[in-house]
């Protein structure tokens, strides 16, 4: 992945447009709840401002379809980067309409603008060729530092890279190299944990990381689809059936690779999904009728902490439980903190496993949190992700 960065090239004074992510949580008073995201884009801003460029930023935020919807505004990320950058973003009323054009062609060195949610426009999502062509004009520079969106080919993700010279930011830049790095040339023993709910979800994931692991650990309710098919009981747990027999293929594939392949010996069931239903531990050969599992149990918490203690490189994927209730949240938790004091290089692989790092306050004993679920997923399946594809190789 020998991508340019914006170092790469000369910035001084040019007109730059940012594709960022800063999809970000926010509650019903429109207040971000999580500024991860927009903290991980200063880097690449600080930069462009300090060579005094004329940067235009973009993101999506929400589903917003095609439609101008005011819940989906930009406005509060605005007003976030302006209080973070210590000064005014100016946010355009449109896309890239009228008013975007005219502050791009007003804005002068070193200041900052903000176009508004890129997804207000119906041809965003289908990557059109003239919507892409409007994004180029407002810049002479494109600048990709969104990883949360680089597995999908939008307008203001690929189809502007074929229209300026596109290349990445320092986000990106780190993304490559921490995720590329654990997986062409880990140090070793090399292990992975991945929980979630669906095998299904995780099968090229699984697949692909069988040929790099030395081992192999999972949790969350895809746990119980494997169960399923060495024929025992799964109560009421999530199961796939129609996977039942990928599953075995999975663990003959681990054992013929010499893969040490790792589920849970036990499991903390409950009576209904709820945050206070009844619950209890059991031994995996023995979920009752009626349970659902929601959690990896006490001996697996200590079985899987035990073995990460020899670990040189980790990557996470996925809660091991239903993290969501605190019940339930032990068995994330629990690895979390078995792992932040782990000597290792530890990746935790973006969504559901950040939030849970974050939750329990270990982030910063983790080597890498990668800003992209799905992106990073599909990195780690080894498949080529369109918004990296499209920008400048370094040889160029």
């Amino acid at each position: 992945m020998n991508k340019k960065t914006v170092k790469d090239i000369d910035v001084k004074g040019k007109k730059v447009l940012v594709r960022c992510d800063f999809n970000v949580p926010y509650n019903e008073d429109r207040v971000i709840t999580d500024n991860r995201r927009i903290v991980a884009a200063l880097p690449t801003i600080k930069y462009l401002i300090e060579n005094e460029c004329k940067v235009i930023l973009c993101s999506h935020l929400g589903r917003p379809k095609g439609e101008v919807k005011p819940e989906f505004s930009l406005n509060i990320v605005a007003e976030e980067l302006s209080k973070l950058l210590g000064k005014e973003v100016k946010l355009a009323k449109d896309v890239v309409g009228p008013d975007a054009k005219n502050l791009a062609a007003n804005l002068q060195s070193g200041e900052v603008m903000l176009l508004e949610n890129v997804r207000y426009e119906a041809g965003e999502e289908k990557n059109d060729e003239e919507l892409s062509k409007a994004f180029a004009s407002l810049a002479e520079i494109f600048v990709n530092d969104a990883f949360g969106t680089a597995h999908r080919a939008h307008s203001s993700t690929t189809g502007v890279a074929s229209y300026l010279p596109a290349v990445s930011g320092f986000l990106i830049e780190k993304e490559l190299n921490f995720l590329g790095t654990a997986l062409e040339n880990p140090e070793r023993p090399f292990m992975a944990i991945l929980g979630g709910k669906k095998v299904s979800d995780k099968i090229g994931v699984i697949n692909a990381l069988l040929e790099k692991v030395d081992v192999l650990m999972i949790g969350g309710a895809m746990a119980y689809t494997f169960f399923k098919s060495m024929g025992y009981n799964v109560g009421n747990s999530i199961c796939e059936l129609d996977k039942v027999d990928l599953a075995k293929e999975l663990m003959e594939k681990a054992k013929a690779k010499g893969v040490k392949f790792m589920l849970p010996v036990d499991t903390k069931v409950g009576k209904d999904y709820a945050p206070d239903t009844e619950s209890k531990v059991v031994k995996y050969t023995e979920i009752p009728d009626g349970w659902e599992g929601f959690d990896i149990g006490t001996e697996t918490i200590e079985i899987y902490s035990k073995e990460l203690q020899n670990a040189k490189t980790v990557i996470w994927n996925g809660p091991v439980g239903l993290f969501e209730f605190d019940q339930f949240a032990v068995g994330t938790n629990s690895i979390a903190k078995a792992l932040a004091d782990v000597p290792a290089v530890k990746i935790i692989g973006g969504g559901d496993s950040a939030a849970a790092v974050e939750k329990a306050g270990l982030a910063e004993k983790f080597t890498h949190i990668s800003t992209g679920g799905g992106a990073s997923l599909e990195f780690l399946e080894g498949k080529k992700l369109p918004g990296i594809e499209a920008l400048q190789n370094l040889n160029d």
